[in-house]
C-alpha cells in the first residue's frame, strides 16, 4: 500500500510513520510536512529506508497535494494546528491549516479518487459534564483550535455525500508517549519536576480527560484503515479517565 501521511513531523503523526514501518516493511510511505510549530524533524532523523521520502510542503499547496495525492492510495491528513491557547491568541493559521488545508486535501481525493483518513479530536465535543461522547453527539467546540477542527468534519462529510468520496474521520481522546511536545501537560511536568521548578495547574486541577498511550491510537487508526467504513466516523479513547491534578502527581 502506499501511504501519504500529512503532518508526519508531528507527535501522532511520526509515531504513526514508525508503527506502519514497524508492521508492515512493505508498505510505501511519503511524508508531507511543512515543519510548523508542532513539527519536529528529530522525530524521524533516524529513519533511512527506501520506501519512505520527506517533502517539504503545506497542505494548503493546491498542486503539490495534488501531485502526492497522485501517486498514493490513501491519504492520513494529521497536519493541523492543534494548540488550543494559541488559537485563541491568533485564530487565523488554524483556519488556514485546518480548513483550507482539508479543503485542499479532499478536492485532490475527489479528483484522483483516493481515500482519506481525517484525523479529528474529541475537541469538538467541548467539555462534557456528566455523560460521554458518541459517534453522533452533537458538536460544541469552545476553542477556535476545536471550532476548526469540527469545520473540517463537516466539509469532509459533504465531499462523501455529494462526491461519494471515500473519506473516514476518527476522534481521538488525550495521547501521551515519545516524542510528544514539550508544552504538553504530561511531558512538561516531567521537566519540570527534573528542574525542582514549579508545575502550574489550570484552573483547579480538576479538569477531566481520558488519556490514550499513542501507539494505542495508531493501532486504532490503522484499524479503521483496514476496516473503516466509508463515511463513517469513529471515536477512540482509553477509558482511562483522570483529572489534571492526577496526572501531574503521577508524572
Amino acid at each position: 500500500m502506499r501511504v501519504l501521511v500529512t503532518g508526519g513531523l508531528g507527535f501522532i503523526g511520526s509515531n504513526f510513520i514508525l508503527r506502519i514501518i514497524d508492521k508492515y516493511s512493505d508498505f510505501s510511505i511519503i511524508n508531507l510536512d511543512a515543519c510548523l510549530p508542532g513539527s519536529n524533524k528529530q522525530n524521524l532523523n533516524e529513519l533511512k529506508i527506501k520506501n519512505y521520502s520527506y517533502v517539504k510542503g503545506n497542505i494548503t499547496n493546491k498542486k503539490l497535494v495534488e501531485r502526492l495525492v497522485s501517486r498514493v492510495d490513501v491519504v492520513i491528513n494529521f497536519a493541523a494546528e492543534s494548540h488550543v491557547d494559541r488559537s485563541i491568541v491568533n485564530p487565523r493559521p488554524f483556519i488556514d491549516s485546518n480548513i483550507i488545508g482539508i479543503y485542499t486535501i479532499l478536492e485532490a481525493i475527489r479528483k484522483h479518487k483516493k481515500k482519506l483518513i481525517q484525523i479529528s479530536t474529541d475537541e469538538v465535543f467541548g467539555s462534557l459534564k456528566s455523560q460521554s461522547a458518541h459517534e453522533k453527539f452533537p458538536f460544541n467546540p469552545s476553542s477556535p483550535y476545536a471550532a476548526s477542527k469540527a469545520s473540517a468534519e463537516t466539509l469532509v462529510k459533504s465531499y462523501t455525500t455529494t462526491y461519494d468520496c471515500d473519506a473516514i474521520i476518527t476522534r481521538c481522546t488525550n495521547n501521551y508517549g515519545p516524542r510528544q511536545s514539550p508544552e504538553k501537560l504530561i511531558p512538561k511536568t516531567i521537566l519540570l519536576a527534573e528542574k525542582n521548578k514549579k508545575i502550574p495547574i489550570y484552573g483547579t486541577g480538576k479538569n477531566i480527560r481520558d488519556w490514550i498511550f499513542v501507539l494505542d491510537h495508531c493501532d486504532a487508526i490503522l484499524r479503521v484503515l483496514f476496516k473503516g467504513k466509508k463515511g463513517e466516523s469513529y471515536n477512540i479513547s482509553a477509558q482511562n479517565e483522570i483529572d489534571n491534578l492526577t496526572i501531574v502527581k503521577k508524572s
